[in-house]
């Protein structure tokens, strides 16, 4: 089983929004979600600290691919320790198929819900906030900006329009509740999608000098 020590050289150069620190947290609640729901823990957790171990560079092309480059590592290192083929398979899936956008696999097995549902929770509440702020600013792109109605009825910009950290909450951030699997994540998507709104709309409300 890889150790917290081992995978936190994995990230010494990771991004500031794919850091170890984002690791940990995810680690930690699937952890929980794993003993709720019954999932096997060794491949929830070896999920856990090898899903963004490729691609998490900052400002880098990656992260398109990075659920593929990471199920990859991931099967180098399991392998080293000798897991079983079909157990390293498991972890594979769970990597590919975290990542929100449409080119990863769906979650099949409990063990990829859980860690789909724990990475996702890490986007919401104030540490959502506070990563999608981050995030804009590592891709150089502003943290507010008037939305398009073509992007408001599409989630694709307008040519020259950016892509601000309030787009990707339009875009994701607002719909991730809706995707989550078990019912403990649910629970905890409640409250911090509604802090995420209520932050965005304090944003506005101070960007248009009304508050």
């Amino acid at each position: 089983m890889p150790t917290l020590q081992q995978a936190r050289a994995w990230y010494a150069q990771a991004d500031s929004v794919h850091d170890f620190d984002h690791v940990l947290r995810v680690y930690h609640l699937a952890e929980e979600l794993a003993h709720m729901e019954g999932a096997d823990l060794e491949i929830v957790r070896a999920a856990a600290l090898l899903h963004d171990a490729e691609g998490s560079h900052p400002a880098g092309e990656g992260r398109k691919s990075h659920h593929h480059e990471s199920a990859a590592f991931a099967a180098e290192v399991l392998t080293a320790e000798g897991w079983p083929a079909e157990r390293i398979a498991a972890v594979q899936h769970c990597i590919r198929a975290h990542r929100y956008r449409s080119d990863g696999e769906t979650p099949t097995t409990l063990e990829a819900k859980v860690l789909f549902d724990a990475d996702k929770l890490d986007v919401l509440g104030a540490i959502g906030v506070a990563r999608v702020i981050a995030y804009a600013a590592i891709r150089n792109t502003p943290f507010y900006a008037p939305p398009s109605q073509k992007f408001l009825d599409t989630g694709v910009e307008e040519e020259g329009e950016p892509h601000s950290a309030y787009h990707e909450y339009l875009f994701k951030l607002r719909k991730v509740k809706a995707r989550l699997f078990t019912p403990r994540a649910i629970a905890l998507a409640e409250e911090r999608e509604r802090y995420l709104g209520e932050y965005f709309a304090r944003l506005i409300e101070e960007f248009e000098g009304r508050a």
